[in-house]
């Protein structure tokens, strides 16, 4: 029985977000067949698809931020041109009192002071612990909260479409693999207001719906996305040599070229020069999106601009592709996206995400093989990762990231959120902000990445909270059996039990070995 429940604690931990809680008794269904119940939700068909009421597409979206920026920067305008210029100010009589400054509370006039410079941030904080009797006897009340305005609302309702997925599937694993891919193709909502109204969309256009197809086809629809167009700067990047690039003197953007190279296929090392970079480069330019006057198509939807495009054949990995408008780029994304190194560099992440670190060479050997025979299929490199030995035999040595660490928090404590709050505010403090990373390498994928002191101390915090908020709801050792039942070491059972109370014990339950390993 030890046996079939950690190779069950491997199904749900490893290739998924680990068991529900409630009756779900997914530790049991694991058990049984624990490849056959990880392999399952591959079946399915349109599995990895979000298709949510409420959820627009990107050309709607694009629509609607375009207009509320638009009608932003009316107001803008009418507010500057109805203030009086300095001859419209009637002059004030020289016995005139002074304008009278609105009644401020010691603290509001300490950080209006304060402002952002950080180091005024004291003082301020020494008026919020003002006596009351430095205070001022009449305080003004406080404003209401502005309305989130349709960028928020846009990101909100697609972050808990998410979330909400990532708590109630079955074992997780086409939800893990869309957040693998999301993560290998990342933009970043901090780019701007456009990527913030497009980060959900993104995903469930260009990631979502190639999850279980072809790398070439997702590979074409992320780098055509006007997310990442946006977020990479491509719209700015103008052929030296098109009729745009020479009005305007302006010429190429290279960001997108190379992470296309560098990140999406190729790989650092994966044989390509910076002559082929700049090759790509001029290859797609005029690779864009059409803006809020709809010049060149629906506005937020990718549009190609041909005056912008540097013209003629261009040499890529040794190849020329004639001039051919998007076609030659396309045929570019083609090749690159069924070339050795691509299937090297995807075969290596993609083992080293779900096994280890250091994924076992043979692993990888495999999965580069199979991904170079199926012409890039995804479901068969899924498959194979899930039928192979080494997937099962290395030990769960890998510490969940804060995103799986929240999302099967919960699954076990049954909370299928209806505000993305608690969970968007858990991930900026674990330091994992949905759809927001650093950079255009994504998230890191290691244990030295989530596994430093100060991130298990701020675990533990948030585990805490969890158990002083619902432990009256739950017996800890319950729920150990639901996460582990036999595969629990003798020392997780024991600190579960010698807890000074449920509050502590479930704490213990979030932070244990078995809990936050994958």
């Amino acid at each position: 029985m030890a046996r079939d429940s950690q190779a069950a604690l491997i199904a749900l931990n490893r290739f998924g977000f680990g068991a529900r809680g409630g009756a779900s008794g997914d530790l049991i269904n694991a058990a049984s067949d624990p490849r056959g119940f990880v392999i399952a939700e591959l079946a399915r068909p349109n599995g990895a698809l979000l298709e949510v009421p409420g959820l627009l597409s990107t050309p709607e979206l694009g629509k609607q931020v375009f207009d509320y920026q638009f009608e932003i920067q009316q107001a803008r305008n009418a507010a500057k041109s109805a203030q009086p210029t300095a001859s419209e100010t009637p002059p004030q009589p020289s016995d005139a009192k002074p304008p009278q400054r609105r009644n401020l509370s010691l603290s509001s006039a300490a950080k209006e002071i304060a402002g952002k410079d950080p180091t005024m941030q004291p003082q301020a904080q020494m008026a919020d612990n003002a006596s009351p009797a430095m205070q001022p006897s009449i305080n003004p009340p406080k404003p209401p909260a502005e309305p989130p305005n349709i960028i928020q609302k846009t990101f909100r309702t697609e972050a808990l479409a998410r979330l909400q997925r990532g708590v109630v599937a079955d074992c997780g694993f086409v939800e893990r693999l869309v957040v693998f891919w999301s993560n290998h193709f990342c933009i970043s909502a901090n780019k701007g207001p456009l990527a913030r109204m497009w980060a959900g969309s993104f995903e469930r256009e260009a990631i979502r719906p190639h999850a279980l197809g072809r790398f070439a086809d997702m590979l074409k629809a992320v780098e055509q996305h006007p997310a990442m167009l946006f977020f990479l700067d491509n719209q700015q990047s103008l052929g030296p040599e098109s009729r745009a690039g020479i009005n305007r003197n302006r010429g190429l953007n290279e960001n997108l070229a190379r992470e296309i190279m560098e990140l999406h296929t190729l790989g650092v090392g994966g044989g390509y020069s910076q002559d082929d970079v700049t090759s790509l480069a001029r290859i797609i330019t005029g690779w864009t999106f059409a803006g809020r006057q709809g010049q060149l198509g629906a506005p937020g939807s990718f549009a190609f601009n041909a005056n912008a495009h540097q013209p003629g054949p261009q040499q890529v990995l040794g190849k020329v592709y004639q001039a051919g408008g998007v076609a030659q780029g396309e045929a570019v994304l083609s090749d690159i996206a069924r070339h050795p190194s691509t299937a090297k560099f995807i075969a290596t992440k993609f083992a080293r995400h779900f096994v280890a670190d250091d994924p076992p060479p043979a692993l990888v050997a495999r999965l580069q093989d199979v991904f170079s025979k199926t012409d890039g299929d995804l479901r068969a490199l899924a498959t194979a990762l899930v039928e192979s030995s080494e997937a099962w035999q290395v030990p769960l040595t890998k510490m969940r990231s804060p995103y799986e660490f929240l999302i099967a928090s919960g699954r076990l404590l049954a909370r299928n959120p209806e505000d993305p709050g608690r969970y968007l505010n858990g991930l900026n403090v674990l330091g994992q902000p949905l759809w927001s990373p650093a950079g255009p390498n994504g998230f890191p994928d290691t244990n030295a990445a989530w596994a430093a002191p100060e991130g298990i101390k701020l675990r533990l915090d948030i585990s805490a909270q969890l158990g002083s908020q619902l432990a009256d709801r739950f017996d800890p050792r319950d729920l150990l059996e639901l996460v582990a039942a036999d595969a629990a070491s003798v020392e997780t059972r024991r600190t579960i039990e010698r807890a000074e109370s449920r509050q502590q014990a479930l704490a213990l339950l979030l932070m244990s070995p078995e809990f936050q390993r994958r």
